[in-house]
């Protein structure tokens, strides 16, 4: 600090970290300060931050240490970051789309946690300045809802957290694009070894004739399907993506014009993300391990989502690991490791007489077998 003026540094939605798919936005000075702005992490400068804000996309341990900025030969406090490689308590998701949205449109964001979702509160960053959200609660489907809209933003990150707790969800990152065409990655970070679909969409819902898709400006696909899909991401498909479309708008006009456009490019990033959980079953006997989760790691979760609804995730009485099922639906675990979770476990599915089981999802994709009068499909359940 100089004698006349002192430089703060902000964080939001930062209390103690990690939790998984969370991004963290530091800000320099309350009202955005002066630009430039110099940021250090652990007394190094870092030179690809320069405005008087940071944001920390899909934080690891690889993040944890301290953060300085300086505006005007002012220097702020450190922050100190710690991220712990767990699940949060409570999971924020798109009901549709990816991260990105044109000017003007919204979309809702489910929220899913353990226990009475009446006492969280949910909140959006956009710029400097943080606002409360109305969160709707269906009690009977477990699970509440809020609108998230950009405003005039470029950019808003959404969360929730716990009331009079330091607990918190994941947070959503959207952002804005006023392109007709656009490339939407996932709104959470990409997990390691999971598939990840990036898709090309024009606004107005045109018929695409084909999309080029782009890595670091490079290309990598091209397709009349709108979508590329990595199978099995990994840490080497981190970069920045773009299509370029080609399309007719021929539900307006049988003769329409052929247009093309380019998106602008979004990034990528693929993480490890936490210990998961896994299933073992014998019809409806399942079993819950977590082989590579650390010792604090101690009681188990289970989880029972029905056919008819993905986003209805009802937290059972069960908490070791065993138990035995009767109820037709989605079955899933994970363990209980203080500050967070586990990943989830791989989903069992239970309809009694007939049981459909991702266990091997890599090894046995979409087969169909036929044994005597029973019919079992090995299919992947998200």
């Amino acid at each position: 600090h100089d004698s006349n003026q002192t430089t703060c540094l902000y964080r939001r939605f930062v209390s103690y970290m990690s939790v998984f798919f969370l991004s963290v936005s530091l800000i320099c000075n309350h009202k955005g300060g002066s630009n430039p702005t110099k940021w250090f992490f652990n007394k190094t400068p870092q030179q690809t931050h320069k405005d008087y804000s940071m944001l920390l996309i899909a934080v690891t341990p690889e993040n944890n240490g301290k953060y300085k900025c300086e505006q005007d030969r002012s220097t702020s406090e450190p922050y100190t970051l710690t991220v712990l490689e767990l699940e949060p308590l409570a999971r924020l998701s798109p009901s549709v789309g990816g991260a990105v949205m044109t000017k003007g449109d919204g979309r809702n964001l489910v929220l899913q946690a353990d226990g009475d979702l009446k006492e969280w509160a949910c909140f959006v960053l956009r710029g400097v300045s943080t606002f409360s959200l109305g969160l709707d609660v269906d009690e009977k489907m477990n699970r509440a809802v809020i609108f998230a809209e950009l405003k005039e933003a470029e950019r808003a990150t959404f969360w929730c957290k716990r009331k009079k707790t330091d607990l918190r969800s994941n947070a959503v990152t959207l952002k804005m694009t006023a392109l007709m065409v656009m490339l939407v990655p996932p709104a959470v970070p990409a997990l390691q070894g999971e598939p990840v679909a990036l898709m090309c969409v024009v606004w107005g819902g045109p018929k695409l004739e084909q999309a080029v898709f782009y890595k670091d400006s490079k290309k990598i696909n091209s397709t009349s399907e709108g979508t590329y899909t990595i199978p099995s991401a990994t840490q080497s498909d981190n970069g920045k993506y773009s299509c370029h479309a080609t399309y007719r708008y021929s539900h307006i006009s049988a003769e329409a014009a052929q247009k093309q456009g380019d998106s602008a490019a979004q990034e990528l990033k693929v993480i490890a993300g936490p210990p998961a959980a896994v299933i073992s079953a014998s019809t409806n006997s399942l079993q819950c391990s977590c082989p590579h989760c650390p010792a604090n790691c101690t009681s188990y979760h289970w989880y029972h989502t029905p056919f008819n609804d993905q986003f209805t995730r009802r937290n059972l009485t069960e908490n070791d690991g065993f138990i035995t099922v009767e109820d037709g639906g989605l079955y899933s675990c994970r363990r209980d490791c203080g500050k967070g979770f586990s990943r989830f476990s791989n989903n069992y599915s239970y309809t009694g007489a007939h049981t459909h089981t991702n266990m091997q999802k890599k090894k046995f994709p979409f087969s169909l077998f036929c044994c005597l009068s029973f019919l079992f499909v090995i299919y992947k359940c998200k």
